[in-house]
């Protein structure tokens, strides 16, 4: 699903900044180190505590980003921090993978599946929605088992739907109809 909001806004705001790819892949680097600590609940929790100063937040920066880090990496951390919103790098991250992936001619497809695929099996639908809208696609895989079996993907404004509850569906509003 594609991000919104907030984090959207902070992601085109660095995409601004990261103008060649060699800067985006930097930028994703950094991004990924700081939304994985956010996803560690300690570090959430003393990232969201009111009673830490913000300085001793930054300082803690020093231990989740490396030394070589971009100084506009820490400038933001550093303003989420500020703004309270050190808790959306994820969101963040995950629109900015997306922005970066569509500038390289990449597709996300959000694919929704009863169970997980196997690597292969998220090859083969790689494979198949690539053909199926002519562009490179990049799979971000969902479970749900209530659609029971196949698969639901979504490719932009796309919508794939080969589960099995859709099915039921159909043939259910066919018998109903004879």
């Amino acid at each position: 699903m594609a991000v919104q909001g907030v984090g959207r806004r902070y992601a085109e705001a660095v995409f601004d900044l990261a103008t060649t790819p060699a800067e985006q892949d930097a930028w994703l680097e950094n991004l990924r180190q700081l939304a994985a600590a956010v996803e560690d609940d300690t570090t959430r929790a003393y990232f969201e505590n009111p009673a830490i100063s913000a300085q001793r937040k930054e300082e803690a920066l020093e231990l989740i980003l490396p030394g070589d880090a971009n100084e506009e990496v820490r400038n933001l951390a550093r303003l989420l921090i500020h703004r309270r919103r050190f808790a959306q790098l994820p969101d963040i991250l995950a629109a900015f993978e997306e922005m970066v992936l569509r500038s390289r001619g990449i597709l996300i497809a959000d694919v929704t599946t009863a169970v997980p695929l196997t690597a292969d099996e998220r090859q083969a639908v790689s494979a198949r929605l690539t053909r199926i809208v002519g562009s490179e696609v990049q799979i971000r895989e969902h479970v749900d088992e209530e659609i029971i079996g196949g698969l639901v993907a979504r490719v932009g404004d796309q919508l794939i739907d080969g589960s099995v509850r859709t099915q039921l569906r159909e043939l259910r509003a066919s018998l109903s109809r004879a």
